[in-house]
This record gives structure tokens, sequence and C-alpha cells, in this order.
């Protein structure tokens, strides 16, 4: 098949306009459309068509109820400190330019949002937003079997990649939340996981608040010919 410009274009604008969104509108999104959104992302490759992805959906109740699960261990310090990530999604040790990104996306947020460097309050309070899902109306749970390996983690990337593109197509945005993974023992406990099932990353899928100010960081992205090169 040979793409026409438009194909191309409706394919690049997906991809280009993808970025986190951290404030969502109440506007549900139909179960069909959820369901069409997993059945494109499901043709993501896989070494040996091992499919290693398994997604839970919840609205309603179910979501809210967890959000008020994960929030009251959030705000309880000596109960969130007993809550620790079961995987290393960050380096130990930070190092340039991988720390000075790391910074600027946070203070550039933090800017929008009027939030100081010394206000530990509203720092808390916005990552806890990641917990009410930026009041999204659909939250998303991936998990994986706990004997898979790096491969499949890979795998899985492509995955949660084209559930975000495919969504874009769809008008809808998305964030994708590892900040969900500390509570992996309430979130795995509340979707009824069998204990082989490993929380990969959390993800808020809706319609994005087009006056919401945080909604307007739109990240640097170094050029190709930053981490690009060409051998002839």
């Amino acid at each position: 098949m040979k793409p026409s410009l438009e194909h191309t274009a409706a394919v690049d604008a997906a991809i280009t306009s993808r970025k986190s969104i951290r404030a969502f509108l109440p506007t549900p999104v139909a179960r069909e459309t959820i369901e069409d959104i997993l059945r494109v992302a499901s043709r993501a490759p896989s070494g040996t068509n091992t499919q290693p992805w398994r997604v839970w959906v919840l609205t309603g109740e179910a979501q809210a109820s967890l959000s008020r699960k994960i929030l009251a261990a959030y705000d309880d310090p000596e109960e969130a400190s007993t809550h620790k990530e079961e995987y290393a999604y960050y380096p130990t040790e930070w190092r340039s330019p991988y720390i000075d990104r790391r910074r600027k996306i946070g203070w550039d947020l933090y800017g929008l949002l009027q939030i100081g460097k010394g206000d530990k309050a509203r720092m808390h309070d916005q990552h806890g937003r990641n917990y009410s899902f930026f009041d999204a109306p659909v939250g998303l749970m991936f998990t994986i079997d706990r004997v898979m390996q790096q491969g499949s983690w890979l795998d899985y990337g492509m995955f949660l990649q084209s559930i975000m593109v495919a969504a874009r197509a769809r008008g809808l945005d998305t964030c994708p939340q590892a900040a969900f993974t500390q509570f992996h023992r309430l979130i795995l406990e509340h979707l009824g996981a069998p204990p082989e099932q490993m929380l990969v990353c959390g993800m808020s899928l809706g319609f994005a608040d087009p006056d919401a100010v945080e909604n307007r960081l739109v990240t640097e992205r170094e050029p190709v010919s930053g981490f690009t090169r060409f051998l002839e």
C-alpha cells in the first residue's frame, strides 16, 4: 500500500500532537471507543508474538474508589513510606543531559501553575493529582507477567505508544503515569490481579481541558542531528 499525503499527514499529526495532559474534562468516553483503541494498539509488535500486555480499564466507582485508597496512603507520610516501587524506572544516579531535561520540565510545569520552588505543600498536591487521574473519566492500569524479561518490557512500550497515538487519532488525550508504581500493592489488590502479575504503569484517558493552564506545557525535543549518526 502506497500511502497518500493525507494519510501520512494524519499519522504524523497523531504522533506529534501527543503530549501528557494533566487536566481533563469530565466528558465520558464510550466503551466502544476504548475497545477500538485497544484493538488497534494490540497490533503493536512483540517478540515471537508474545503480546505481554494486560489492561485493566477503570471508570466510575471502580476508578474513584482506587483514587481514594491511593490518596489516603499518599497523604499519610508514615503510610506512604511503606509503599515502594517494585522496579526502578529512573536511574539512581542522574547525569547530564537527562537531569537537565528532567529539571526543566518540572520547573516549566510549576511555572505555569505558579508553584514556587519552596512550596512543598502545592508540589505535594500537584503530584497527588496523578492519583485522581487528573480528573480523566477513564483510568488504565497495565500489568505484565513476572516471568517476562526486558525484551517484553520493550514490547510493552510500543503497545503503550500505540494506545496514545490511537487515542489522538480519535480526538482523545492521555497521560502515561509511572507515579502509580509506588502504590502497586494497593492497585493490584484493588484490581483483583493474580500474584503473577506486576504493575507496569497507569494511564489517564479522556478529553483535554482546553482552559487548563498546565495543558499548555509542550516539552522540548532534541533535533535529529543531536541523537543520530549516519554512517555511510
